[in-house]
């Protein structure tokens, strides 16, 4: 918590603050919008294999949008860390919430997506045989990883938003 002698540098600190939650929702909002609703969609509606080439491309392309999405907000949320004044504990569970659906970012775009690429273009089809096995594997991570993302990037909404009320309200009694 801040101290009375605190001094809240307002504007710019509430720029990154809403660039941070900018970043974050638009990347927890891509993960909804394609998990949820354009993959089944996709996958239900368009015939294999150009439903699965399909939605690989848009895949790698959002892995790419995440993964820099994640980027801006840890940036914006180290200028909230060096200028909202002492850090405490709930700050660094702040960040360490964003740096993991980050670090999660990452290996969905560097590894997952990648993988499932490869054993899609090689003839998998999900559940027959060794390649169909491994592509199963690599999904269900890739899920696991995307699911846990926007858990992740939930609580990071509620901890920006948190960290902005506790600024205004510091602001406040100054």
């Amino acid at each position: 918590m801040m101290g009375e002698g605190t001094v809240v540098r307002g504007r710019g600190l509430t720029i990154a603050i809403g660039i941070e939650l900018c970043a974050i929702m638009i990347w927890g909002g891509g993960l909804v919008a394609l998990g949820a609703i354009a993959a089944p969609l996709v996958f239900g509606i368009v015939p294999s294999p150009t439903s699965a080439d399909a939605m690989m491309a848009v895949f790698l392309r959002f892995d790419r949008f995440a993964m820099t999405c994640a980027a801006i907000a840890l940036v914006a949320e180290s200028v909230v860390g060096r200028k909202g004044g002492p850090l405490a504990r709930i700050d660094l569970v702040r960040l360490g919430v964003i740096l993991l659906a980050g670090a999660l970012a990452i290996v969905q775009g560097a590894f997952l997506s990648p993988r499932i690429a490869d054993l899609h273009r090689g003839g998998a089809i999900r559940g027959l045989g060794d390649l169909g096995l491994a592509l199963e594997t690599a999904h269900r991570w890739s899920e696991r990883c995307g699911k846990t993302q926007l858990v992740l990037l939930l609580a990071a909404v509620f901890l920006v938003v948190a960290k902005a009320r506790t600024l205004h309200n510091v602001a406040a009694r100054q």
